[in-house]
């Protein structure tokens, strides 16, 4: 059997509107960390009716550094946002013992796009914070 070169990518783009207002923490470091879920939507027609359904997916957003708090200040519930980013998966115990377990999009690149003011933003990568600095949450998902 020949050796199969496979490519090392994780790469997540996404679009969709905030389902809540995004929430920012900082590290014991001082660092921010903003999180926010989004709601994607995807139409679809029903084979078995033919009428159109919309299939909606809600999507957990980490964002760091400065990327984090123009997030927690520019951002709301409602927002319409185009996230580009990476794929974490994180593991942590609560308070009562309980392991948890996510999977987020850790954001790197954020678009505003309100229609009175289009932004882009990005984080640096050494603004990101590795998964085991994350502040762990006792009730997830946000």
């Amino acid at each position: 059997m020949a050796d199969l070169r496979i490519p090392n990518m994780n790469l997540v783009i996404i679009s969709g509107r905030l389902v809540q207002d995004p929430e920012i923490r900082f590290t014991q470091q001082g660092r921010a960390i903003s999180r926010f879920r989004i709601a994607s939507s995807r139409p679809y027609r029903d084979p078995s009716t033919g009428d159109w359904k919309e299939d909606t997916l809600f999507i957990n957003v980490v964002t760091f550094g400065s990327l984090a708090e123009r997030c927690n200040q520019r951002l709301s519930k409602g927002s319409p946002v185009f996230v580009e980013g990476r794929l974490q998966s994180r593991v942590w115990e609560t308070q009562t013992g309980e392991k948890r377990q996510i999977v987020e999009v850790i954001g790197l690149r954020v678009q505003f796009l309100e229609k009175e003011r289009t932004e882009e933003i990005s984080t640096s990568p050494e603004e990101e914070i590795p998964p085991e600095e994350i502040p762990p949450e006792d009730d997830l998902p946000f």
